[in-house]
């Protein structure tokens, strides 16, 4: 009896290990008691983290494209404005351009008028001279004219009233 009583082993542990198949079930129990637990709870709260993340995902990827549309949509109104500067900066260009020549051609005008009234004031100048230097001239000398005599006046004067 001895023996017998060396035989048995007092650990607990050792006796469960003797029984494979009763430990694998019992932990294929408690797996499926606890997979059977998280789907009714899932069931019954509504709630589903993968259908949750997936929808997030899909308004994420909404939101997405939408932020890429109103991206690409600004740009393009932004190079059309741009367009449209580069266009009134070209006709302003165009304007400043033709003013310039506008105003290189009056230039040219105003000083060939300049010119033309500067050689009248001296042509009238030497007009003046020439006009005063006659005069001085005419009094210097005394005229020298011949009167004719009474006579001939007075015939001539005859003359007019017969024909007139």
């Amino acid at each position: 009896m001895i023996d017998l009583a060396q035989d048995t082993p007092s650990n607990p542990l050792l006796r469960l290990g003797a029984q494979p198949i009763a430990l694998t079930a019992a932990a294929l129990l408690l797996l499926i008691a606890g997979v059977t637990s998280i789907a009714i709870w899932r069931a019954y709260s509504g709630a589903a983290p993968e259908s949750d993340r997936v929808v997030a995902s899909r308004q994420l990827q909404a939101r997405t494209a939408q932020a890429s549309e109103q991206l690409v949509e600004k740009t393009k109104g932004l190079e059309a404005t741009q367009q449209e500067s580069i266009d009134q900066l070209q006709v302003v260009q165009d304007q400043l351009q033709t003013m310039k020549r506008l105003m290189a051609a009056q230039q040219a005008d105003t000083k060939r008028l300049s010119e033309q009234v500067t050689a009248l004031n001296e042509s009238i100048d030497g007009l003046r001279q020439s006009f005063a230097s006659a005069r001085a001239t005419e009094v210097e000398t005394p005229s020298v004219t011949r009167r004719k005599p009474a006579r001939h006046r007075v015939q001539a004067s005859a003359r007019k009233r017969s024909r007139g």
